[in-house]
């Protein structure tokens, strides 16, 4: 156990008070010369905690995993899943670790874990470390989430490690403190559900209602309860990440979190120049998880949770697959409402209809085909400007004409478009930029990114920069994980 920290807030570990097969208890393994690079305060203030202390010398040591909190029972977690499609029986935190517990000002729950602090049981030969560019691209894009309230875990601190790794180059090593309203993942019940583990896995859904859905806690069916919750939470999820032209690049089973949040934020990117079958991801290469295909995997994971949860679902198989069945196949009806809703709200009207679902599918058609950028154009739209000047397009073609008439007829409302178009968002050549120069020990641009995305919804003078889309020398075709 490494030297002991007080940060100030009481931590608790209610997932280390499970059996012992949930999980390995272990420390994270030290760095040689931790280094803070960005601490969040304003979410360090949310959780309760003094951004003093934890810029200190002993508070960087802990987010670096180099001290260990007082009630802190760090911990890898076990789980399983589906990469790509395939079964994997054993996943697991590989280079994570959950420091713990603590309840916010809002009265809610939330983890606290390092990712790149050290090999664990569950590494499977891996070095339990992280580069500094895919540290820094989860703080940019989780916490430009956040602020695009989408459902995200969040980026409490990044810190150097002053290390090594070895990937396609040796990279400087990093450490990203991650926060979210849980980490249980629809591969944990799989984890269990694969070893016909009853008892421990009614008692992971029975954790995971208390923790997340205590509303839903004393149902006569908990395991039907959970998966309606997830179910829901993950439809209205991935219908945001749509509406943003969000693609997770990696949307496994062990990545799906049942708490309805964005996690993992691996080879993830935002679209720029539109097209539905867009895929960035470098290990994506049959296009599984293409900006398209998200509604249907979510679907496809949502089945899986569901076979996981099976054994507890009824007296009878039969019984138990009616149940299941019945709350799987209310995915696409609540996805699509809440896709509908939101795309009509970008386009300025409250209500979903015939007219503004024409109007969303003929516009994406015309973004396609003229391959204008996603963002920029519903920023156009929302500003009422002269929209061929600010795209660059001609809209006087006959296609492009017809479409804002009938956009106009409809009398859309701009103050609501204002609040659902960003101005700014995490665009891929931005993120790519700050991470060269962090690289070269430069972390101005990375610092001007993180402040800028906090208010993507507002202009920021001296900033205009970070809202345009590429030039085609800056274009990122590609994203990796990092692992």
């Amino acid at each position: 156990m490494s030297e002991l920290f007080d940060p100030g807030v009481a931590l608790e570990s209610t997932y280390a008070d499970l059996p012992d097969r949930f999980r390995a208890l272990l420390s994270p393994t030290a760095v040689a010369e931790p280094k803070l690079i960005k601490l969040n305060d304003e979410l360090a203030q949310h959780l309760g905690f003094d951004p003093k202390i934890l810029k200190s010398t002993d508070g960087v040591a802990w987010l670096a995993g180099n001290k260990t909190a007082q009630g802190s029972q760090p911990l890898a977690m076990a789980y399983a899943g589906q990469q790509f499609g395939n079964w994997v029986p054993q996943l697991g935190d590989g280079r994570a670790h959950l420091l713990g517990e603590v309840i916010a000002k809002d009265g809610l729950r939330y983890d606290i874990q390092l990712k790149g602090s050290g090999p664990t049981p569950f590494s499977r030969m891996g070095d339990g470390r992280a580069g500094l560019g895919p540290v820094l691209r989860e703080y940019i894009v989780s916490e430009a989430m956040a602020a695009l309230e989408v459902p995200t875990s969040r980026a409490l601190a990044a810190v150097s490690t002053g290390e090594k790794v070895i990937r396609e180059a040796v990279l400087p090593g990093a450490i990203v403190t991650r926060v979210a309203r849980a980490h249980l993942r629809v591969g944990t019940f799989q984890y269990f559900a694969a070893r016909q583990d009853q008892p421990g896995l009614a008692l992971l859904v029975d954790y995971a209602l208390a923790r997340l859905y205590p509303h839903r806690k004393d149902d006569e069916v908990p395991a039907l309860a959970l998966l309606e919750e997830v179910i829901a939470a993950q439809a209205k999820l991935v219908a945001h990440w749509m509406g943003l032209g969000f693609i997770h690049g990696v949307m496994n089973t062990d990545n799906v979190s049942i708490a309805g949040e964005t996690i993992d934020y691996g080879p993830c990117a935002f679209m720029d120049a539109f097209h539905a079958g867009r895929v960035f991801s470098s290990i994506d290469e049959m296009g599984r998880y293409a900006y398209s295909n998200q509604p249907r995997v979510a679907h496809w994971n949502m089945v899986q949770f569901a076979q996981a949860l099976l054994s507890l679902m009824g007296d009878t198989e039969e019984q138990a697959v009616e149940r299941a069945q019945g709350a799987v196949n209310q995915f696409p009806a609540l996805y699509e409402k809440a896709y509908n809703t939101r795309m009509a709200n970008k386009l300025g009207f409250a209500e979903p209809s015939d007219q503004t679902g024409a109007l969303t599918n003929d516009l994406l058609a015309l973004m396609q085909a003229e391959k204008w950028d996603y963002t920029a154009t519903l920023t156009a739209l929302t500003k009422g400007e002269d929209l061929g000047k600010d795209l660059g397009k001609d809209w006087g073609d006959e296609k492009g004409k017809e479409w804002l008439g009938r956009w106009l007829s409809l009398n859309p409302d701009q103050a609501l478009m204002a609040r659902q178009n960003p101005i700014f968002i995490p665009r891929n050549h931005r993120i790519e930029q700050a991470i060269r120069a962090a690289l070269q020990d430069d972390f101005a641009p990375f610092h001007r990114l993180v402040k800028a995305l906090t208010k993507p919804f507002t202009a920021q003078p001296g900033d205009e920069d970070l809202a345009q889309p590429p030039q085609p020398t800056e274009i990122v075709r590609a994203t990796f994980c990092g692992t």
